[in-house]
């Protein structure tokens, strides 16, 4: 009989990614939308992260973090959606083992990279607004470039660990993902092996890196609310929140669809609401970060204008 489970436990070489409608002419509908949302987001980040270098005036850690994070955005999406595009008009939509896995890995450890990068972000916030006299010296070039490097190399790490466990289970001769990517939830799915342990590692990793980064934004932004409402002039509480509030919806955003995705001990959400769920952040919130953050930062405008016009 241990032969015959032996047999049974053929090794998945691919995996087919079922994706969303079979319906052709809704392919090509998604395919369009998709790739005018990509084009857009590459299109927007790669702005940010021009003008940022371009303007010697925007060399402040603020705008080195956003060139951070813009980078961080087009490495995720990238991650994500190249391989959708091409699965929406492709007959067979497959992907192999080994890049399922890689895809994984990706996705994790940039969206890990991504939960470290906002936290700091407010941090720096903070920093500015509540302890101005206090900002060049706790913000120095050294300290922004510990906390950005800090930022990516705790986020590669954090993706071993997940990676390395879903790698390590059993699929079976079933391969079909009802996904769009190879995300956590369809891969426990599909296991065939007793999956309660990496579920609970992977349960208290995301609860760790989702609840820690996301308290410290939040407490970041209280003190900041409050420090804010202490300014005497009408303008003053404008201009300070007005930059804090474009982060602060990038971040509820970011924040809201993760953890409704991660932070669950069962994985039961229905795969449809799994999967426009999983649009939110991969597709949608990559091409919301240049626009929140850009257009409504009006030294980031006036930069922009001046390279436009030099050129």
């Amino acid at each position: 009989s241990s032969f015959q489970e032996m047999t049974n436990v053929t090794a998945v070489l691919e995996f087919r990614l079922l994706g969303f409608s079979s319906n052709p002419h809704c392919q090509i509908l998604l395919f369009t939308v998709v790739l005018v949302i990509y084009f857009f987001t590459i299109l927007g980040n790669f702005i940010i992260i021009s003008v940022v270098t371009l303007e010697p005036r925007l060399h402040s850690p603020m705008y080195k973090f956003l060139k951070n994070l813009s980078f961080l955005e087009v490495c995720y999406t990238t991650t994500i959606v190249p391989k959708m595009l091409a699965n929406l008009l492709a007959k067979k939509k497959s992907i192999s083992f080994s890049g399922c896995m890689a895809q994984l890995y990706y996705f994790i450890s940039l969206g890990a990279t991504e939960c470290y990068l906002l936290a700091v972000m407010a941090y720096d916030r903070y920093l500015a607004v509540c302890e101005p006299l206090h900002y060049s010296v706790a913000m120095t070039a050294e300290s922004y470039t510990r906390l950005a490097v800090g930022s990516w190399v705790t986020g590669v790490f954090t993706g071993f660990l997940p990676c390395l466990m879903v790698s390590r289970l059993h699929f079976c001769s079933y391969n079909l993902i009802d996904h769009f990517f190879c995300d956590i939830s369809p891969l426990l799915k599909l296991s065939c092996s007793d999956t309660t342990v990496t579920e609970a590692v992977i349960f208290t990793l995301s609860l760790l890196v989702l609840s820690s980064c996301s308290l410290l934004t939040l407490i970041s932004y209280l003190l900041i609310i409050l420090s804010i409402l202490k300014i005497p002039s009408a303008s003053g509480k404008r201009i300070t929140f007005s930059t804090c509030s474009s982060h602060l919806m990038v971040v509820t955003v970011y924040y809201g669809a993760m953890i409704s995705m991660y932070v669950r001990p069962t994985y039961n959400l229905s795969s449809e609401l799994n999967k426009a769920v999983s649009v939110l952040y991969t597709v949608v919130t990559p091409l919301l970060n240049p626009v929140i953050y850009s257009l409504r930062n009006k030294a980031f405008k006036k930069a922009l204008e001046k390279i436009v016009i030099r050129h």
